[in-house]
């Protein structure tokens, strides 16, 4: 599924300031970019005092004159309050400064080791969705389906799962809008997902999709939104995952291959290799 923010070009908004909402960001930025992140500014903050030492000139005993290295290595004690002993602060600016650093350095280790400790903390769902859904016949009536598995080796209980159909209509007045239509599922609630789940639309009369072609949602520009929300056992914490499905991943005809069968030793095994594939009806 591409990502969502990708598919909306936004005309006339305030452009986005990231540091009008750093928490926020820091909380979905991906790991290795809160590294670098950190990293960057671990080294500007120290490469910044080193200069202001420097600056002062003569302040600090042992480091050779006008030598940025150690400068920048004396910062780097200060901050993290190391102190070996070989190189020390004289002279009452160098002190200052020092003083200055250290509680930058006190600060900054707090506030990093609280925002790390937030990203970790946050419960996330390792749901795998399968990369298309099908319409095929299942009991004897036309049936929209996709599949879902949970990727950890635990269960999420007490889980709930809705779809939503968006497509493009015109009102009786020829405006063109989007509206969106809740799919009944045939099961929509599960006590326990531990393994695979199987999600199915009866399409009927009632149903918005009764009388679609795959050549009229791609007319109405038609998406699939599918959310699951639920109870992490092991956090005891409530979690989601949506996914989305465009109208030229819904595949007519088709239905799933299936991955799931029976051990003799009565375990269950689940072949996430051909999770994705589909088969002619």
């Amino acid at each position: 599924m591409a990502d969502e923010r990708r598919r909306i070009v936004r005309l006339g908004a305030p452009s986005p300031n990231p540091f009008r909402d750093l928490y926020h960001v820091w909380l979905t930025t991906s790991w290795p970019s809160t590294f670098a992140l950190v990293v960057i500014l671990y080294l500007a903050a120290n490469a910044g005092f080193a200069l202001l030492y420097l600056a002062i000139g003569g302040g600090i005993e042992g480091a050779r004159p006008g030598s940025f290295e150690d400068a920048f290595f004396f910062s780097v004690q200060t901050m993290a309050t190391i102190g070996y002993g070989k190189m020390v602060p004289v002279s009452a600016a160098a002190n200052a400064l020092v003083a200055a650093e250290a509680f930058m350095g006190l600060l900054g280790f707090s506030v990093t080791t609280g925002l790390v400790f937030a990203k970790l903390s946050r419960p996330t769902a390792r749901v795998l969705f399968s990369r298309v859904a099908v319409v095929t016949v299942r009991d004897g009536s036309p049936s929209l389906m996709f599949r879902m598995a949970n990727e950890r080796q635990n269960q999420i209980v007490d889980v709930g799962l809705r779809a939503v159909l968006a497509r493009a209509e015109r009102t009786a007045e020829g405006e063109d809008v989007r509206r969106f239509h809740e799919l009944r599922l045939a099961r929509n609630w599960a006590t326990s997902f531990s393994l695979t789940w199987t999600a199915i639309h009866p399409v009927t009369e009632d149903s918005p999709l009764f009388g679609a072609t795959a050549e009229s949602l791609h007319a109405q520009r038609a998406q699939l939104i599918v959310l699951i929300t639920g109870i992490d056992e092991t956090f005891s914490q409530t979690i989601h995952a949506r996914h989305s499905y465009q109208w030229d991943e819904i595949l007519w005809n088709r239905r799933f291959v299936d991955v799931m069968k029976q051990l003799p030793d009565n375990r269950f095994q689940i072949d996430y290799g051909h999770f994705h594939d589909t088969q002619e009806a």
